[in-house]
């Protein structure tokens, strides 16, 4: 209970139930290994907590930037939304050190590990609109949003590999590139994602990673350079 009260304290909401903080902290693997436990896991609440941020960062991008156009405020909200940026809220909340977790998701280093955070922190926005709604989430996300956004801006870590591919694709084909998964391999905690990027029915690019995420990105950016040096070979032409 004591480090419930401690986060509850960093996340400067009073929650009426905290039977919902205790869920958004439990991950899947502690029922696995705990199945007469009396609890749930967490993955429903990280699902509601995912809807409610895409809403909740949105709408703080749109009354900062009133005159940004929506392919800069969609850039925006996604680089402040994706696996990375959250599991770093998660870090500063110190969420991982509440997590219950199984021996072997321990063990592999699950309280540090991107998705683990960032899925809890999803969870944990989830737990607070459900208790106490949105007026209670939206200081919590913008006060966490706002330093990251300007890092974000500084460093134009928002033109991402996805980002830049997908301009490129439309102005050269008038199409939007789309994304599939081709495989999945490893134990749960451990999956490395193959995805491949295209363009129509023609492959770009395939790239992996540890979340479908980083995999397109990856895959992305060998479209990218595929990209690039078709035009250098073929001056004029797209």
């Amino acid at each position: 209970m004591e480090d419930l009260l401690a986060l509850e304290e960093r996340l400067d909401v009073q929650f009426a139930d905290y039977g919902l903080l205790r869920r958004a902290l439990t991950h899947r693997s502690y029922l696995n290994e705990n199945p007469d436990a009396d609890l749930k896991d967490n993955e429903r609440l990280e699902f509601l907590g995912d809807a409610v941020l895409d809403f909740v960062v949105g709408a703080y991008l749109y009354q900062r930037f009133p005159e940004m156009d929506e392919g800069g405020l969609t850039t925006l909200r996604a680089a402040l939304v994706r696996t990375k940026t959250l599991a770093e809220f998660g870090r500063q909340l110190g969420i991982g050190g509440c997590l219950r977790l199984g021996y072997g998701e321990e063990e592999s280093g699950g309280r540090n590990r991107a998705p683990t955070l960032c899925a809890a922190f999803e969870a944990v926005i989830g737990a607070i609109y459900l208790d106490q709604g949105l007026d209670a989430v939206q200081p919590l996300v913008e006060r966490l949003a706002a330093p990251a956004l300007e890092r974000i801006m500084d460093q134009s870590l928002h033109k991402d590999a996805k980002s830049e591919f997908q301009m490129w694709a439309q102005a050269a084909f008038n199409v939007t590139p789309h994304y599939e998964v081709v495989s999945e391999e490893g134990p749960d905690h451990e999956k490395t994602f193959t995805v491949r990027a295209l363009v129509g029915q023609h492959v770009w690019g395939v790239g992996r990673g540890q979340n479908k995420q980083a995999a397109a990105q990856a895959a992305a950016t060998v479209a990218l350079l595929k990209a690039t040096v078709e035009e250098a070979e073929q001056p004029g032409a797209l």
